[in-house]
């Protein structure tokens, strides 16, 4: 696993076993999400309101229930500074995408977005199933190939054919929308990797439950349990990262190029936004269904 020709959290490359896993084959849908919901009353990270305690010297009216939407410039600007095109939006939350009376329907096919880790796990929890490591994500991703470049080879468009829903077009301003599709798409729009597993790359990023490191540990340790690397809010509150993989549909080789099994990114576990999603494997010797 890893890469020492992207970036640099990527390397260096080494070898890691894994013992035997099913996973879903394809990301959690809203459907799914709201069967969980509905069967458990689960309230996710973004629909509570933040702890003033954990806020000191913000007004609390200030602290409401929201996650991160992403939101296109009207014309070209510097990729220096993400909060041009991210906004915090109160209200938005699985149910609503964009927001709360924001045009956009929640549907069913499309994986739910605006989860914490907190979410993804309680969600793997109740299913019976749980979270991948990083490792385990990254061997199932590459779908038997080995340290190819994309999860179905090394040619970004083979014959021409767009592989996995990520920006087309120049970034963060002007979406071709060459997929079909702006936003996440429905799950299986793509083909499956070798492996049989769906959006793999793109559509949105996944949880795992490793804590992010800004390299690969040395002598191929990549275990959940290392104690994490903490990012600073503007608050000064430290917040442990865990691992995403795979990509978004905001990925584009100009901005985030990503989309790829080597990558990995470091997301603070009370962060939600409209681009992270989650799957779940059993380590199992029998198949359950939907698995691959």
């Amino acid at each position: 696993m890893g890469s020492n020709d992207f970036y640099s959290e990527e390397q260096p490359v080494h070898q890691v076993m894994v013992v035997g896993f099913w996973m879903d084959d394809h990301p959690v849908m809203n459907s799914e999400f709201r069967q969980f919901v509905k069967a458990t009353g689960h309230v996710t990270v973004a629909e509570r309101s933040p702890d003033p305690r954990q806020y000191p010297g913000i007004d609390p009216a200030l602290l409401v229930p929201g996650s991160l939407v992403f939101q296109n410039p009207p014309h070209r600007v510097s990729l220096r500074d993400p909060r041009v095109w991210w906004a915090y939006v109160p209200g938005a939350c699985w149910k609503y995408p964009k927001g709360p009376g924001i045009s956009g329907s929640l549907r069913d096919e499309h994986p739910v977005t605006h989860v914490a880790y907190e979410d993804a796990a309680a969600y793997a929890a109740w299913a019976r199933k749980s979270l991948p490591t990083e490792a385990e994500w990254e061997f199932a991703a590459r779908g038997g190939l080995s340290q190819a470049i994309f999860v179905w080879g090394n040619e970004s468009a083979p014959g021409g054919r767009i592989m996995a829903n990520t920006w087309q077009g120049e970034f963060p301003w002007k979406n071709l929308a060459a997929t079909g599709c702006e936003g996440t798409s429905p799950v299986g729009s793509f083909p499956p990797n070798g492996y049989g597993l769906h959006d793999m790359a793109g559509n949105v990023w996944e949880w795992t439950t490793t804590f992010f490191k800004p390299q690969h540990l040395p002598g191929g340790v990549n275990a959940c349990c290392i104690p994490p690397t903490a990012s600073v809010n503007s608050l000064g509150r430290e917040i442990p990262r865990r691992v995403v993989k795979g990509g978004s549909y905001l990925c584009s080789p100009q901005y985030c190029f990503r989309y790829r099994p080597a990558a990995r990114q470091g997301e603070a576990v009370d962060t939600s936004a409209c681009h992270i999603g989650f799957r779940c494997i059993v380590r199992s010797n029998r198949k359950p269904a939907g698995t691959a």
